[in-house]
């Protein structure tokens, strides 16, 4: 996975200056408004269980419809799922409104990820019931048009699942001046255009039953519980327990044939009636849809056109994202590798107010999201073997985090390896090791506004988000250290991240003092850092210095149309290119905290700011010459004796490095 930098850019205005029109403004407001918010997400504890990966699987969904078609009657009606467990406090709504089959259970395998951020309702349509399509939009609208008496500037989110997202969009394009995200997922608006209804004539000899069971037979995605099967046994799980599993799904639906004997005569024609009414109605309207909206688009869909669909919405839609799973069918939220709640938080669209805000609104990751983490940078992992360490009040060095404070605010402030390619271990490590997320200060330019995507995983710039980065804004590293946050800075930037042949572990500080004063004004922890090892993994083959200088170098840089300018204006960006060596071994080291409690001299005399700055640069560059010095006393540092000591001793062992 291609890695990129964070770093951080000096503006011409004064930190120092807006960080004192921000103290004393309007910006304190925010403040008080982002402790409450910080409270919330706080209750939530990274590496939390978002419940992905426990048992619910289609025979879990099976059983749950059997014993509402057993016991159920009366008019449609709205559930709280138990399984979804409570919420964070002041949780935005989230209304799922299901696919045609209307039960509501759709969502069972996401119903604690999202009921953790979520207030969730499920609406529930029996199998016997006629209400009209209009009277179900009505039946939403009611919910939407209360909550937001209640809570006008409270984001409302409407999930809408295949025939439940013509329900969502009709809402939505009824209600302009609220304030709703929709989220569809292989939404029904292209039934006209379907192969549904030419397979329902050829079948319409049969009974109501049977085109039913041939219809759930096409919704169901046999490849994707051959790749889940595959998946767990990857993971670790016997192949016997992955092939009962696998079998148990696959006969599913069989084993609860008796729901079909439930159902009334005219269900099917009903249904269809139903759904065509749904599409024509939301096709009609859509172009009055300002809502944002989020489309989850399957490209193996069996019984819509999904993928040409969302094509189609995009065009008509003002504000659409679209996520394409290209493997995947059309029961999408029953299929095994789909995290609803990860994709709208990569999305940007987890908010509790009308706007979004990175600092106030972050959901720290869940044991989910760092096991994505950990298999997309296995490979650099399996490579490079990470060996960190910090240092103790006393000045030992100790392997581990031990050395690092465990409340914030604290900054991390260290040195960049070639494209911030140590980043990735060291927000893991300390997830594992201190359940602390560190939020990372980025260019504005790694959080892309992606209208499309078509990985079937997260990429690097989720990564990014999902561990709370945020764009460099001098008014995001206050909040952050405000609210207490873990803050990683690299004063040193994109020189650092894309420097010259020759410039390995070398260090490119401004001078400039803004940040030791933003700690000093909370009382933060200064935790100087250095890594090193990309010279153990890579070397250069060629920098924007050896384009520049070469025959039409200079035409070249002018045509790469994304440059930017550094710092220095003497730089560009241009991406150098490189070549692997057979790997060696990244060594982390935190060096001794150094608290800025009570160093009122550092907010008022520069002279004072200078030196604490200086003597943290001087750290950085003291622990990176330990470690190029340290490293040669480990006997590991190459790659085949670690091999040999995990296979003597098992994978999962920690390799020691050299005493510190």
């Amino acid at each position: 996975m291609a890695t990129l930098s964070l770093h951080m850019v000096h503006p011409h205005v004064s930190l120092w200056r807006q960080a004192q029109r921000w103290r004393h403004g309007s910006f304190s407001c925010q403040l008080r408004h982002a402790g409450r918010l910080q409270a919330s997400y706080r209750g939530l504890e990274a590496m939390h269980d978002d419940g992905y990966g426990t048992v619910k699987d289609l025979d879990y969904y099976y059983h749950a419809l059997g014993e509402l078609v057993e016991h159920d009657s009366g008019p449609p009606r709205w559930f709280c799922p138990v399984d979804a467990g409570s919420s964070v406090e002041d949780a935005p709504l989230m209304l799922y409104l299901p696919g045609v089959d209307g039960m509501g259970m759709g969502l069972c395998m996401h119903h604690k990820a999202l009921g953790r951020i979520f207030e969730l309702r499920c609406m529930h349509i029996p199998f016997h019931d006629r209400t009209p399509f209009e009277e179900l939009v009505t039946m939403v609208e009611d919910v939407v048009r209360a909550e937001h008496s209640i809570s006008p500037n409270k984001t409302i989110y409407l999930l809408g699942n295949s025939f439940g997202g013509c329900l969502a969009l009709a809402v939505a394009a009824r209600h302009p001046r609220i304030n709703l995200i929709l989220v569809l997922v292989n939404p029904a608006t292209s039934y006209e255009r379907s192969d549904i209804k030419t397979l329902l004539s050829v079948f319409s000899p049969l009974s109501d039953r049977a085109c039913i069971a041939i219809t759930a037979l096409l919704n169901y995605n046999i490849d994707n519980e051959v790749n889940m099967a595959l998946s767990r046994m990857k993971s670790g799980k016997h192949p016997l327990e992955a092939l009962s599993r696998l079998t148990n799904n696959l006969s599913s639906s069989l084993k609860h044939s008796n729901i079909l004997d439930k159902l009334p005569e005219d269900t099917l024609r009903w249904k269809m009636n139903l759904i065509k009414r749904a599409a024509s109605y939301a096709n009609c309207r859509v172009q009055s849809v300002t809502a944002e909206v989020l489309l989850l688009a399957s490209g193996a869909d069996r019984l819509l056109p999904s993928k040409s669909e969302a094509d189609r919405l995009q065009k008509k839609l003002r504000k659409c994202k679209v996520f394409f799973f290209e493997n995947h069918g059309h029961s999408l939220l029953l299929e095994h590798g789909v995290h609803v709640s990860s994709i709208i938080k990569c999305a940007g669209l987890y908010r509790h107010s009308c706007r979004y805000h990175r600092v106030f609104d972050y959901i720290p990751p869940s044991t989910t999201e760092l096991k994505e983490v950990d298999k997309a940078s296995s490979d650099l992992t399996f490579r490079t073997s990470p060996a960190m360490f910090s240092t103790m009040e006393d000045g030992t060095v100790v392997r581990g985090l031990a050395g690092v404070p465990d409340d914030g605010p604290v900054l991390l402030v260290g040195n960049h390896m070639l494209l911030g390619i140590e980043l990735i271990s060291l927000a893991a490590e300390f997830m594992r090791q201190k359940k602390a997320v560190v939020r990372g200060i980025a260019h504005p330019l790694l959080f892309p506004n992606k209208a499309r995507t078509w990985s079937e995983g997260h990429d690097f710039f989720d990564f990014l988000i999902l561990w709370g980065g945020v764009p460099m804004t001098y008014k995001y590293i206050y909040e952050l250290l405000a609210a207490g946050e873990f803050v990683l800075l690299y004063p040193g930037g994109y020189r650092e991240a894309l420097h010259c042949k020759g410039e390995e572990h070398r260090i490119f500080w401004p001078d400039r003092t803004e940040f030791v004063r933003m700690a000093a004004q909370f009382n933060a922890t200064i935790v100087p850092f250095g890594v090193v090892g990309e010279d153990d993994l890579l070397n250069l083959l060629c920098t924007f210095d050896d384009i520049r200088s070469a025959p039409f170098g200079k035409e070249i840089m002018r045509a790469y149309s994304n440059h930017l300018k550094l710092r220095d204006a003497d730089h560009e960006v241009i991406f150098p290119g490189v070549y692997l060596k057979i790997p060696g071994r990244f060594y982390y080291r935190f060096g001794k905290p150094i608290p800025t409690k009570g160093r009122q001299d550092v907010l008022t005399d520069r002279h004072a700011a200078a030196r604490l700055y200086t003597h943290v640069k001087s750290e950085v560059e003291g622990i990176i010459s330990y470690l190029l010095e340290k490293r040669e006393e480990d006997k590991y540092r190459k790659l085949f004796p670690r091999l040999l000591y995990k296979a003597a001793r098992g994978g999962n062992t920690e390799v020691p490095a050299f005493d510190p």
